[in-house]
């Protein structure tokens, strides 16, 4: 049975099986509220949350894939509906990348006992991210600067000492967020070949999340890496077609990993760095595969997720720029459009809004959100009619009610003894100077 689906205007591409949260848990959110006495609000910034996710968080669970954004993850740990043995354990560490290397500190030390170790070099000055070195790198060897790629072989467990990291070539651009913070950091720090042991807080790895299944909320994670690499950026124009294309999924996934993770900055950086990759336009002569048509659908579903991105960071005038791009690449697209109308709606301009949001329904009249969307528009537009109606004519909306502030009571006995005693103060006045008259003529 098919059931409707409804915008997000903060559900990106790729977080989902399909392409907008379905119509029944939407429908189960707006009955348990109506329980509760609330109203459902679709689309009410800042409290957009990506629908759906869930299903999608289970799915990557069980398949720690490796990839060029993730830090091309664990590929051989966790296997589904079981826990890992004692036997597994040993044998993970026996297919160390580092045989030679297997000391005390790396099998069996416990984390606190490292941190204070004072044969540690500290790397960021707050004892939270340590380096020692087991193998110098090559003699006058340059060290790697930000904004360069590297390539590093490399392990890292947990105080378990579970295996939850491996890779014989991991490439990353050091300061776009490929990777954690901490081997940014230590690459660094490294030399041409150098092999290093790296002790790493959770507040320069996965933070209070963790990594799902494998990395538990604000666990700290010992490395063992070597520097493999050090080459410049790639630049777009120099790459094939299909490269780029490549590249830029891979870093809007990235950018998908940090949404679901609520680190909005890290997202929408992401989702530029993948469009960075799409503005090249093929080289001429060049065959490919891949066609235009592909590009843009990429561009486009970059453009939506970085709107999604700049609606949860508060950054409206930015979102819809970038809603107005999508529509420019693909006028029809009823995210984009959704979301516009929501804007539009937001900042005051109606009429805009309101034609937005129509178009939007028109191609998906099923849409119960769009709906919601251009009924709270009609009574935005009702509420500023009546506030301009009751300015000049205030009596004409609050009848008898406004009288007390508008007119004088009725009962005034103060007022009428003044009046009185005016009256009679002149009737005196009077009397007195017709009386000085009368006596100067005598």
């Amino acid at each position: 049975m098919e059931t409707e689906a409804i915008p997000d205007p903060v559900a990106v591409e790729g977080l989902t099986p399909n392409s907008w949260p379905e119509q029944e848990e939407f429908q189960a959110e707006e009955e348990k509220n109506k329980s509760q006495g609330q109203t459902t609000v679709v689309s009410d910034i800042p409290d957009f949350v990506a629908s759906a996710t869930n299903a999608c968080q289970e799915e990557d669970s069980r398949t720690l894939g490796k990839t060029h954004s993730f830090g091309k993850r664990v590929r051989f740990l966790i296997p589904l509906g079981g826990e890992e043995t004692e036997p597994e354990e040993k044998e993970g560490l026996e297919e160390s990348l580092f045989p030679e290397y297997n000391s005390d500190e790396w099998a069996s030390a416990s984390f606190g006992e490292l941190f204070l170790a004072e044969d540690w070099v500290d790397i960021t000055e707050d004892r939270l991210l340590l380096k020692k070195v087991l193998e110098p790198g090559l003699e006058d060897a340059p060290q790697p600067i930000w904004g360069q790629e590297v390539t590093v072989r490399l392990q890292g467990v947990l105080e378990d000492r579970t295996v939850v990291e491996k890779d014989t070539k991991l490439t990353f651009v050091i300061g776009e967020g490929d990777v954690n913070q901490a081997l940014e950091e230590c690459a660094l720090s490294m030399e041409l070949k150098e092999i290093t042991m790296l002790l790493a807080d959770s507040q320069y790895t996965y933070k209070l999340l963790g990594r799902e299944p494998d990395i538990p909320p604000w666990s700290p994670l010992l490395y063992q890496l070597q520097l493999l690499d050090i080459r410049p950026k790639p630049d777009p124009l120099d790459m094939p077609l299909s490269d780029r294309i490549r590249s830029a999924n891979q870093k809007r996934e990235r950018g998908n990993f940090f949404f679901q993770r609520e680190e909005f900055d890290m997202a929408a950086q992401s989702y530029r760095m993948a469009l960075y990759f799409l503005t090249a336009e093929a080289r001429v002569g060049e065959g490919t595969s891949v066609t235009e048509e592909e590009v843009q659908e990429c561009r486009v579903k970059c453009l939506n997720n970085l709107t999604a991105a700049q609606m949860k960071l508060l950054q409206f005038d930015e979102a819809l720029h970038t809603s107005q791009d999508v529509l420019f690449l693909d006028p029809f697209n009823v995210k984009a459009l959704f979301r516009k109308g929501k804007l539009l709606s937001d900042k005051g301009e109606y009429q805009e809004a309101m034609e937005t949001l129509k178009m939007a329904l028109r191609l998906e009249p099923s849409t119960k959100a769009i709906h919601i969307e251009l009924s709270k528009l009609v009574k935005r537009q009702a509420g500023d009619s009546e506030t301009v109606k009751w300015k000049p004519k205030p009596m004409e909306v609050l009848g008898e009610k406004i009288t007390p502030f508008l007119s004088p009571s009725k009962k005034k006995p103060a007022g009428l003894s003044w009046k009185i005693l005016l009256c009679a103060l002149v009737v005196a006045m009077g009397s007195l100077v017709t009386s000085l008259v009368l006596t100067a003529r005598n």
